[in-house]
């Protein structure tokens, strides 16, 4: 298990706890469940890259407290 931490620029940081098998989208739905959000209105970046839903955390060497940015679009 490891904890990758959302960070939404507006002093909303959201803790999850997942598999690094686990995909993007799953992800996603472990976000929105804690911030009542849809999550095909949730996208996950870090720096330029924009994750996309059916690729693991592990794809996109995703680790223990690693840091995402979160958008609502």
């Amino acid at each position: 298990m490891i904890e990758v931490v959302c960070n939404d620029r507006l002093g909303k940081k959201v803790r999850v706890k997942c598999n690094p098998s686990d995909k993007i989208g799953d992800v996603k739905k472990l976000i929105a469940a804690q911030t009542g959000t849809r999550p095909e209105k949730i996208t996950l970046k870090r720096s330029t890259t924009v994750y996309k839903d059916h690729i693991s955390l592990e794809d996109y060497e995703i680790h223990d407290n690693t840091n995402i940015e979160l958008y609502y679009s």
